[in-house]
């Protein structure tokens, strides 16, 4: 059990930032920037589908929508981590024609409903990415987001960040359904670097929960990597602004581990 927030020391600025932060940091969006409340999410997509498919004249058991909802997020799973692209268009049509929909506006109504009803306005973001994302905006660091979109698109996943008033404090995105691969591939991370302008990329710093994808992406491309572990912790043994081992195939040594996305800017050097 990590200690309480409150008995953690403050952060001292990492050796390599600490004559100079960084010239970029990029985040990860779900469970880095934003609460990704999975089971809450389920629910919406289920109810939004189940409300389009009634009003088309659709009759579906609702064990037999679930059972249809849960293989498309299996499948995204499967595609996830061999790196081909499966987005929520795809789930929502194959759901669609699952259930025997073939004309094309119903199919489209069904797509939408799945793509929009997985997310909304109402997700938060996660404790203190808000402040940390101004202080290191006002600091003059520029800022990128590189996301693994899942089953709900770029395009949904902005407006989130429009409604929290953070979108314009980012420089550039690379979101996995516009750049064509998922992290750890290097070309989402060069896709990200090029877009903000950094040719060293010991110069950025990228910051997410995963080590797969996250931690592994960042180190194999030069960059610093920060693991932020305040929502989803992805370490048996996590260790407060430090390095930490991780047994199996994907063994990573991120720069640090944060909890608490305020303790970030000094990490970095930033005052």
């Amino acid at each position: 059990m990590r200690p309480p927030l409150h008995s953690r020391p403050e952060p001292i600025a990492l050796e390599r930032w600490r004559d100079a932060p960084p010239e970029a940091v990029t985040f990860d969006y779900w469970d880095t920037l934003v609460c990704a409340d999975g089971a809450n999410s389920r629910r919406e997509r289920k109810a939004a589908v189940a409300s389009v498919l009634a009003d088309a004249g659709v009759v579906v058991a609702d064990d037999e929508l679930e059972a249809a909802l849960a293989a498309g997020g299996r499948r995204f799973d499967e595609q996830w981590h061999a790196n081909r692209q499966y987005t929520g268009e795809e789930a929502g049509a194959t759901l669609a024609a699952n259930f025997g929909i073939d004309d094309r506006p119903t199919v489209e109504v069904v797509v939408t409903a799945y793509i929009r009803g997985g997310h909304g306005t109402s997700r938060r973001l996660t404790p203190g990415a808000g402040e940390a994302l101004r202080t290191l905006h006002e600091a003059g660091v520029r800022l990128a987001i590189i996301c693994d979109v899942g089953l709900t698109p770029s395009t949904v996943l902005r407006e989130t960040l429009v409604h929290h008033d953070v979108l314009d404090l980012f420089s550039h995105w690379s979101f996995s359904d516009e750049v064509g691969v998922y992290k750890p591939d290097p070309v989402i991370f060069q896709h990200a670097l090029d877009g903000l302008g950094v040719l060293d990329p010991s110069r950025a710093v990228h910051v997410g929960d995963l080590l797969r994808t996250d931690v592994a992406g960042a180190l194999a491309m030069g960059m610093g990597a920060v693991r932020y572990a305040g929502v989803n912790d992805d370490a048996a043994v996590p260790v407060e602004g430090g390095p930490e081992a991780m047994a199996g195939d994907h063994a990573v040594l991120p720069d640090a581990v944060v909890h608490d996305h305020t303790t970030l800017p000094a990490l970095l050097g930033v005052s």
